[in-house]
């Protein structure tokens, strides 16, 4: 299966990494640092079990994924339409394109701007871009595809990666329940610089994270989306399983970059707002990475 994966950052480049590794054909499409230092040593997958480099291809630009029976799309949310453009002349008729993506809306997004079905993915991993051509994984590493002709098919060769992977119906209710937990972590993990496990440790963190958690809840709620009962438990327990992961907004801050966060906790606010439900904690969280990130702006 020849495999592109398109915005290869810490998620798309630890599976590109993983599917190489059981010999699936894959090109990666990335920033320069990162693919000149691929080219020149391959990509080193590091794992609590495994350093290794992986031997694969990689290219800067949206040709990449010419020729691909399966796209495996990991840009920003914010720039899922431009992207999508980018690589439209370039997709095969054929091909398959998985949404890997942060929110609950890209597929949907993407699928109107191409003119064809994109599924839906629920990624549950954490990983980190720890410098150019190198990926750290921290935990877990599980998918949730939405159903589609092909699903079966990229399911059994993505567990062959060893890469757990269900196909589902409800990956819109698991890519909800997906964005209640980075609305609960991503924008404290920033605004504290810290891990998941260090910042559990200051008062009052549980406290603002199950308000976010009900606001959160109450718009899924309104757009028909019911989220599991013990949604606010789950959120709590992630810490456990990945005391070491700073949020991927964290992880754009620390680097300059501009965050998702307006497709977290800001989706959360214009939702609310449309259905009239107030979410002051989201609001708040939204606001201050909002301040930092117009900080760093101002600084470069």
């Amino acid at each position: 299966m020849k495999i592109a994966v398109m915005g290869a950052g810490a998620v798309g480049s630890y599976f590109g990494a993983l599917l190489a590794r059981a010999g699936e054909a894959v090109t990666l499409v990335g920033r320069p640092a990162h693919v000149d230092a691929i080219r020149e040593r391959g990509l080193l997958l590091e794992t609590s079990t495994l350093r290794a480099f992986v031997d694969l291809s990689a290219t800067t630009v949206a040709a990449g994924v010419s020729g691909a029976d399966v796209v495996l799309f990991c840009v920003k949310s914010g720039d899922t339409e431009a992207v999508g453009r980018e690589i439209a002349p370039h997709l095969s008729p054929q091909a398959t394109i998985l949404s890997l993506q942060n929110g609950v809306d890209n597929a949907e997004r993407l699928t109107g701007l191409l003119g064809r079905d994109v599924i839906p993915a629920a990624v549950y991993v954490a990983t980190e871009m720890a410098g150019p051509g190198h990926v750290r994984h921290h935990g877990r590493g599980e998918l949730i595809v939405g159903p589609s002709p092909a699903s079966e098919r990229i399911a059994v060769a993505f567990r062959a990666a060893g890469i757990p992977t269900d196909v589902s119906e409800n990956t819109l209710t698991a890519l909800w329940s997906k964005l209640v937990i980075n609305c609960a972590y991503n924008a404290l993990s920033a605004i504290g610089e810290q891990s998941y496990g260090q910042m559990m440790r200051t008062a009052g963190v549980a406290e603002v994270m199950s308000d976010v958690v009900a606001e959160c809840t109450a718009v899924a709620r309104a757009t028909g989306i019911h989220l599991p009962e013990d949604i606010g438990v789950t959120v709590l327990a992630l810490a456990d399983a990945m005391p070491r992961q700073f949020s991927s907004t964290a992880q754009d801050l620390a680097r300059g970059r501009a965050s998702e966060i307006d497709h977290l906790n800001g989706y959360i606010v214009r939702k609310g707002e449309e259905l009239r439900i107030t979410t002051p904690a989201n609001r708040v969280l939204h606001t201050l990475v909002k301040l930092v990130e117009a900080k760093g702006s101002a600084t470069l």
